[in-house]
């Protein structure tokens, strides 16, 4: 009930009269302030400890050294917690699980001891998939590709990636990754959200929730998959915003005359007719926010003027007639194909120009279970020649320097074959063990090898690095520091290096 009466007011009033010391502000300095009702005592009060509480915070960071080098930021990150040394990342994932046994994790051993058993000393009964498990014999299988040392940094690398092979004193080869998932689809939902489970939201979602965008005429979020190829099935939960609000979530780009599908208005419907029709339904979620106070309908009337805005940024981005000839030569001859990995990489390289802070690039076709040697030497084929001209571009422009660059799958493949296996065919099975990525730019130190497998290329023997540490890294070239960055889900602090101990792989950074 609304009290009005003027003897409660006056008293009220008097009581403040004598009491100075409650005002935070030091003390009744005007008249006008004597005569004031309760919710004004209120305000004035709540807002000197907003005051008081600010200033210990401020204080206290200051101390701390929190805050003090970072940037602002549009996110609920504001300013960053660090220095970032990257603005945007470009993650090329290999889906299925490339062989680091093919590509860079070189293992004489295995070609001295092929055909013999895989020794209980290395497995050390840890789990099989049921593809592999029930063979009678495990036999140790060596790669058919031969491996050299390139660059100053002397990297191994197989002869099968020759483009990367020249790219070694650019980028850090991790060995010795490791994660707890054997099957595809929780591998791949671990490294995407740092999580097994579905549900979370993915490492694009949590960095455009934290950091907001740095272009409101795209989305800071893009997903990019290669066209025809086969494999494990991608979802795209894998991109999605989980818990987080829904406007966080990646845009798949597509290859054709609709980059985004339902973005171009219908036959019939003019870009001016359109904009009507927007103000309108603003004007109606507006009268819906005010009587509901739900969230998701601020999100979807953004999503709404995201899509306008997009109809004339998005053409612009994927029309590649101002590439110059010697670029598109330098992707391969697949660059000019829409969808194939080579032009998703120009495309990558020309969102991140205007300044897409997430794009993630899946290209299928790794799971090889069987024939190994044709298999592996298709996908570099694919891949290899677009991924060093994709850091060469960005070299070039200026770009790489704060352009953090990934690549890898979602675990590795056995160093015994799976099936039957012959002078020049065989087969590897998942393993979770040890397998390897690459990174590059953005804070990332060049001509690294890091981490260290086993002989036998098994186990990891020195300087393990989990998907919780990579996800901790990567966080931290953005600026973010992963133990304090968390979104209230189910009434806990989540985050997306999750609860278990994790770290920032400093011996990898510039």
């Amino acid at each position: 009930m609304q009290r009005t009466d003027q003897h409660y007011q006056q008293q009220r009033v008097g009581d403040v009269r004598h009491r100075d010391d409650l005002s935070p502000l030091g003390g009744v300095t005007s008249s006008s302030e004597l005569f004031c009702d309760r919710r004004q005592l209120l305000k004035k009060f709540g807002m000197g400890l907003g005051a008081i509480a600010t200033t210990y915070l401020l204080q206290r960071n200051a101390a701390a050294g929190i805050g003090s080098t970072g940037i602002p930021t549009g996110g609920v990150i504001n300013p960053t917690h660090h220095l970032p040394t990257a603005k945007r990342v470009i993650y090329l994932f290999q889906a299925g699980g490339p062989s680091q046994l093919e590509s860079w994790d070189y293992k004489p051993l295995l070609i001295e001891r092929q055909g013999e058993p895989l020794p209980d000393s290395v497995r050390q009964g840890q789990r099989l998939t049921g593809m592999s498990g029930n063979q009678a014999v495990l036999p140790l299988v060596g790669s058919t590709f031969k491996f050299a040392r390139h660059g100053g940094s002397g990297t191994w690398v197989s002869d099968v990636m020759p483009y990367m092979a020249k790219q070694v004193d650019r980028i850090a080869v991790i060995k010795s990754m490791y994660t707890e998932a054997i099957n595809h689809d929780p591998a791949i939902t671990f490294l995407q959200t740092g999580n097994q489970i579905a549900g979370r939201p993915s490492i694009g979602a949590w960095l455009h929730y934290g950091l907001g965008s740095d272009n409101d005429n795209l989305p800071t979020f893009v997903v990019l998959i290669t066209k025809g190829k086969g494999g494990q099935p991608l979802y795209a939960r894998l991109w999605g915003s989980g818990f987080l609000p829904a406007r966080h979530q990646g845009v798949q780009f597509r290859s054709g005359k609709e980059p985004v599908l339902y973005l171009s208005n219908p036959p019939g419907v003019t870009r001016e007719s359109r904009r009507k029709m927007l103000d309108r339904l603003q004007q109606l979620h507006a009268l819906e926010q005010g009587r509901l106070h739900d969230p998701e309908l601020s999100t979807r009337i953004e999503q709404f003027e995201m899509s306008y805005r997009m109809q004339s940024s998005v053409p612009e981005v994927a029309d590649f007639s101002d590439e110059p000839q010697h670029v598109l030569d330098a992707y391969g001859a697949d660059a000019t194909r829409p969808g194939s990995f080579a032009a998703n990489c120009i495309l990558a390289r020309r969102l991140a120009e205007r300044g897409v802070k997430f794009i993630q690039l899946y290209h299928q076709g790794w799971d090889h279970h069987g024939n190994v040697p044709g298999g592996m030497k298709t996908q570099c084929q694919e891949t290899d020649q677009p991924a060093a001209a994709l850091l060469d571009d960005l070299q070039q422009r200026g770009l790489l320097e704060d352009t953090l660059v990934i690549w890898g799958g979602e675990f590795g493949r056995t160093n015994y074959s799976q099936g039957k296996l012959s002078a020049d065919n065989y087969g590897r099975d998942h393993h979770p063990r040890c397998f390897s990525m690459w990174m590059a730019g953005g804070g990332i130190r060049g001509g690294v090898s890091y981490g260290e497998t086993c002989e036998f290329g098994y186990n990891v023997v020195a300087d393990g690095v989990h998907v919780r540490d990579f996800h901790a890294t990567l966080m931290h070239t953005m600026g973010i520091d992963h133990q304090r960055f968390t979104a209230k889900f189910q009434g806990l602090d989540a985050r997306l290096t999750g609860v278990e101990p994790c770290r920032v792989v400093r011996e990898i950074l510039l």
